[in-house]
């Protein structure tokens, strides 16, 4: 009788040891198997009874830290069954790309805008020549500018050929040429020309003839000039001088903007 006694003592010893061992081992398996139920972010409808809800009982009935790194594992398995444990990154990095994409978009609407001023405004450019006569322009008693009506290019409407004059439309780099050509037609004849490149009442350039060695004469004059909006430039003939015989147009001025400058 007392050896039985032992030996149920024993027995029950045992299989206390062996509940603990085994609620031990669940707990572990509960622990290790939270990690991989918060990396594949589950969202588990599961009978009472099933395996998974009693890893979900496990993990709520666990007191330390759950081992889910930055994940909300709080949210899967302590609160409601339809969150996603990583809702709060996934919402922090929709937020970050949204307002990137916003910022991008914002620098291409910039950019575009700057492209269009750019590509919109270089479409300046005009040539325009002397009516063509077998006659002679000039002389006049003051410095008269050469009102050049034969328009043949204007883009940008800058030259008005009522004022022979050229209006600059926004600030920049241009180009100007002009051509002064006179024929006096018999030689011997006194050939009294000259003409002169003009921005704002100043002289920038000129070219003259003087001479009765010849009946015929030219000259052409290039030059670059950086200018404001709502500057002029146009050729002027000099007070007593004249230009004759111009059948051919060959009296003529022209300008382009080479490329637009925010500051000059």
């Amino acid at each position: 009788m007392p050896h039985t006694c032992s030996q149920q003592l024993s027995q029950s010893h045992k299989n206390i040891k062996d509940h603990f061992v085994h609620k031990v081992r669940m707990k572990t398996a509960a622990v290790a198997v939270l990690g991989l139920l918060g990396a594949l972010c589950l969202c588990v409808n599961a009978d009472t009874n099933s395996p998974l809800d009693f890893i979900r009982q496990s993990a709520v009935n666990w007191t330390e830290n759950l081992p889910c790194g930055l994940w909300d594992c709080n949210c899967e398995f302590r609160q409601t069954k339809g969150c996603c444990c990583v809702s709060s990154a996934l919402m922090q990095l929709e937020e970050a790309t949204m307002l990137s994409m916003l910022s991008i978009s914002e620098d291409l609407h910039n950019l575009n805008q700057h492209i269009d001023a750019i590509a919109g405004g270089r479409n300046v450019a005009f040539t325009a020549s002397l009516t063509s006569t077998p006659g002679c322009f000039g002389p006049f008693n003051k410095n008269v500018p050469i009102p050049y009506q034969n328009i043949t290019l204007n883009q940008g409407h800058g030259y008005n050929s009522a004022l022979g004059a050229f209006t600059v439309p926004r600030a920049g780099l241009y180009s100007f040429s002009y051509s002064t050509y006179s024929n006096m037609g018999v030689a011997g004849e006194h050939i009294y020309q000259k003409t002169q490149l003009v921005r704002d009442g100043q002289v920038v350039s000129s070219s003259w003839e003087d001479n009765r060695e010849d009946s015929e004469d030219s000259a052409t004059h290039t030059m670059l000039l950086k200018l404001h909006p709502g500057n002029q430039v146009y050729v002027e003939l000099v007070l007593g001088r004249f230009l004759c015989g111009d059948t051919q147009g060959f009296n003529s001025f022209s300008g382009y903007l080479v490329y637009p400058m925010q500051d000059v």
